[in-house]
């Protein structure tokens, strides 16, 4: 054991990752090791080649407005060259077409009857349902007083049916909520999977109007981006954190799996491939079952209830399509698929040759395809050229595309995305409370906890690393 306390840190995804370089930079009284099952460091970020440009397999953007993501890339220098999209709407398959994304959504709640009536996204009935949101003055459901981590909360369904009716729920904000995990935001928890709202929820009984007071108060410049992405690729991201732990002697060990933890004394034995190596402290910046056969022994309850949190797996397919050949123009940075308007394959394309400027060609265009969501593998049941070709069939139909496209590459996410049901917060805060009791000295972080995108996680890895005593 060496004269430092040591801290292990399983998994060097983003979170791992983080936490590891944290520590690096601000206990240099640590003896810090990261250890990860998998061949390379990243988890669900990865970039690689195509069509002569860096492209990203999975995530390609970070929330601007939120500080965790923007402050990291700052400490590493990145924020001198991240960018923003060139197209600031979307689309939604709606109605048998292309419909854009009215002005004035918060996570696909409108907030302008007016501009959401001149999409023709939702019917006149519609718009007079949602209308009725803003001259209630009594909750109609669970938001009132309720405790964002509590047990009462609801699914995001719930809320927006019951406040603005089935049709805003089903064409605006299903396809866009539903979209970030592969899931279905009818079983969604609110708190868990969109808080903001959840926020304006328990301020007024109309929900349009606590959103507008909302976006009134942010005073946030509407010039702004919402979203920012790194030209060279999000993996930058985490190369750039592996560079700066290795360079300050920090062991980074690929392919080195964590198959049990025991005690040792006040401290931790973790059995790898390596070795024994002992800890006083450890994080888990693992997904939810890996951990849960960690802790089996030492925390059973949370071990049991991780062991069965349902994760979605999902595809990404990248094409690239002569622009000759497209059927509509790439004016936006892609499109959505509304509940009502189910398509045989595809879940969501993103425009990702239009949505950001150094992917342009004046010949081809780059086209990110979503498939899969929870409780529907037929999408991952398929070889790579199938998907393919029921992509395109789906495109054909979307977008007019009926040429095969010039160059394609598959990315399968297999239990990639964790479901964060009703409840999930308190389920979360439990868990951590028990191992904390159980197993003091280890510590929980990652997308099976507090959110999924780039800024949660990165905030994850920070807070672990607080935790270290």
């Amino acid at each position: 054991m060496s004269e430092r306390r040591r801290v292990v840190v399983v998994g060097a995804g983003i979170t791992g990752l983080t936490a590891a370089f944290t520590l690096a930079t601000q206990r240099p009284d640590l003896d810090i090791v990261v250890l990860e099952a998998s061949e390379r460091v990243g988890g669900k970020i990865l970039t690689t080649s195509f069509a002569g440009r860096p492209v990203d397999c999975g995530a390609d953007a970070f929330l601007a407005r939120v500080p965790e993501a923007i402050d990291l890339c700052r400490e590493l220098g990145l924020d001198t060259i991240l960018t923003s999209p060139a197209q600031k709407s979307a689309f939604v398959w709606v109605n048998g077409g292309l419909h854009r994304l009215p002005a004035g959504l918060v996570l696909g709640v409108p907030t302008d009857l007016d501009a959401l009536a001149a999409s023709g996204i939702v019917s006149a009935d519609g718009i007079v349902r949602a209308a009725q949101d803003l001259t209630r003055t009594e909750w109609i459901d669970s938001a009132n007083g309720a405790d964002p981590n509590g047990d009462d909360d609801q699914s995001v369904g719930q809320l927006i049916r019951a406040r603005l009716g089935d049709e805003v729920h089903e064409k605006l904000v299903s396809p866009l909520l539903s979209g970030v995990n592969a899931g279905d935001a009818d079983h969604l928890s609110l708190a868990a999977g969109a808080a903001q709202i959840a926020v304006a929820a328990r301020r007024s009984p109309s929900l349009i109007t606590a959103l507008r007071d909302q976006l009134a108060s942010a005073k946030t410049d509407p010039e702004l981006p919402v979203f920012r992405g790194i030209p060279v690729g999000t993996q930058t991201l985490t190369d750039l954190l592996l560079a700066r732990i290795t360079q300050i002697d920090i062991p980074v060990h690929l392919s080195c799996p964590v198959s049990a933890i025991t005690r040792d004394g006040s401290g931790w034995t973790l059995a790898t491939p390596l070795g024994a190596i002992a800890a006083e402290e450890i994080i888990l910046a693992t997904p939810a079952r890996p951990t849960a056969r960690l802790l089996e022994s030492l925390a059973p309850q949370p071990a049991a209830d991780l062991a069965n949190l349902d994760y979605a797996s999902a595809a990404m397919v990248t094409l690239a399509v002569s622009k000759n050949s497209l059927g509509v123009p790439l004016d936006a940075s892609g499109f959505l698929v509304a509940q009502t308007d189910p398509l045989p394959t595809l879940t969501a394309c993103s425009w990702a040759s239009a949505k950001w400027s150094h992917l342009d060609d004046p010949e081809v265009a780059i086209l990110r395809v979503s498939a899969g969501k929870f409780g529907d593998t037929h999408a991952l049941d398929l070889d790579d050229s199938s998907l393919v070709d029921a992509l395109s069939l789906d495109l054909a139909t979307t977008m007019g595309i009926e040429t095969p496209p010039i160059e394609w590459r598959v990315t399968r996410w297999i239990h990639a995305l964790p479901q964060y049901r009703t409840g999930h917060p308190a389920r979360v805060a439990a868990w951590r409370e028990d191992v904390s009791a159980e197993a003091p000295g280890i510590h929980l972080a990652g997308a099976a906890y507090d959110g999924l995108g780039l800024p949660a996680c990165i905030r994850q890895g920070r807070q672990a690393a607080a935790a270290i005593v």
